[in-house]
């Protein structure tokens, strides 16, 4: 696959618009929003992805030179009363990949106890840019994603560290995570970090990659699918246990009590696996096959190959492993303007339109009992 198809899958922050005119808020942005109800996923959910959009668009007016009133990326936050508080700059490439961004009226809204709470902060990650500049270090970052070496990274080191120095300096029920693509890897990975130490933090997780055929992309009947998944996961639990003495435990309370926001289209290869995960689990619930499913989905095949550890860590662990989410599901068809893989879709001004997101509300099952999950 060529740069150019590439970049039409996961390049640029989602709408197939020209280059004069993507980053422009005030022609793709959320700007119907002029009052935010933070008791509303949808405005949380436009929020969070404006924001996302900002980073990407800070890093194209670095691209592209363009400062001063030719600069296009304030309007992505300023528009909800954000402030710029820092940039997260990749040692490498020097490309901004991050940002921190705080909510000028969150003083306003603490006493109120009546109303949900907006962030005082947001660290938001951009996904992949294919351009000359960019477009290595991404792809290598990608490639990490791929064989689950992510937390080795330089960048993302850099952004659980980040992060961390936050939670240390604020209130931990105050600050956000969002992502987009490669950003939302790496809001994945630093949110299961974070909870391992105790940290619940608010995220917003767009078209996260998956590790994992998307069985959604396959041709073929439901049954066809569902033995590829049924056998897979069989086979991989049966090595696992062979090779490494596997224990298969319950789901850790403190990791299954972060609960995600996760956004996918089953139209992106890069993200539909993610339905088929969730749909095989409480497949195997059903048929009280839950343990020989955990057995299998908690170890990558490259882990088994390697021989690494039994112990549950992020070395072996698949990132894509979430016990507890609420997935919203865009079951609307890709268009020339809206990209499946876009980040654009998920500020989406039509209400008729967002009548075919779906949402799920995914659970740990104890001891067999079936998650909660109704996917069509």
């Amino acid at each position: 696959m060529g740069r150019g198809s590439l970049r039409k899958l996961i390049g640029g922050g989602g709408a197939m618009a020209s280059d004069s005119d993507r980053d422009v808020f005030s022609i793709f942005g959320p700007f119907h929003l002029t009052s935010i109800d933070w008791t509303n996923s949808y405005h949380r959910t436009s929020v969070a992805s404006s924001l996302v959009n900002g980073v990407y668009t800070m890093e194209r007016d670095k691209q592209e030179k363009r400062v001063g009133s030719e600069s296009r990326a304030m309007p992505w936050w300023d528009f909800f009363n954000f402030s710029l508080v820092e940039t997260l700059i990749d040692d490498y490439d020097g490309s901004i990949y991050g940002a921190v961004f705080e909510y000028k009226l969150s003083n306003l809204c603490q006493n109120n106890s009546h109303v949900k709470v907006p962030p005082r902060y947001v660290i938001a990650f951009r996904g992949t840019i294919l351009e000359s500049e960019t477009w290595m270090t991404d792809v290598k970052h990608n490639l990490k994603f791929s064989f689950n070496t992510l937390h080795e990274g330089g960048r993302s080191l850099q952004a659980i560290r980040a992060i961390r120095d936050m939670v240390e300096k604020h209130n931990h029920s105050a600050i956000w995570l969002a992502g987009h693509s490669l950003g939302a890897a790496l809001v994945l990975l630093a949110g299961k970090t974070m909870t391992s130490f105790g940290f619940l933090l608010e995220s917003y997780i767009f078209n996260p990659p998956i590790s994992c055929i998307p069985l959604e992309q396959l041709p073929g009947g439901k049954k066809i699918k569902g033995v590829f998944q049924f056998t897979k996961t069989v086979v991989k639990a049966t090595v696992a246990m062979v090779l490494t003495d596997l224990q298969v435990q319950e789901d850790d309370p403190k990791t299954a009590s972060w609960i995600p926001y996760l956004y996918v289209n089953p139209a992106d290869p890069i993200c539909a696996g993610y339905i088929d995960y969730f749909k095989h689990k409480t497949f195997m619930s059903k048929i009280g096959a839950s343990k020989i499913e955990k057995a299998g989905a908690g170890k990558s095949v490259r882990s088994l190959l390697m021989g690494k550890s039994s112990s549950s860590d992020l070395s072996t662990e698949p990132l894509h492993l979430l016990p507890s989410a609420d997935m919203i599901v865009n079951k609307n068809k890709p268009t020339k303007s809206m990209t499946a893989h876009g980040l654009h879709q998920w500020w989406e001004p039509d209400s008729a339109m967002r009548e075919n997101w779906e949402s799920c509300c995914i659970r740990p099952y104890y001891e067999d009992k079936l998650q909660q999950l109704t996917i069509q």
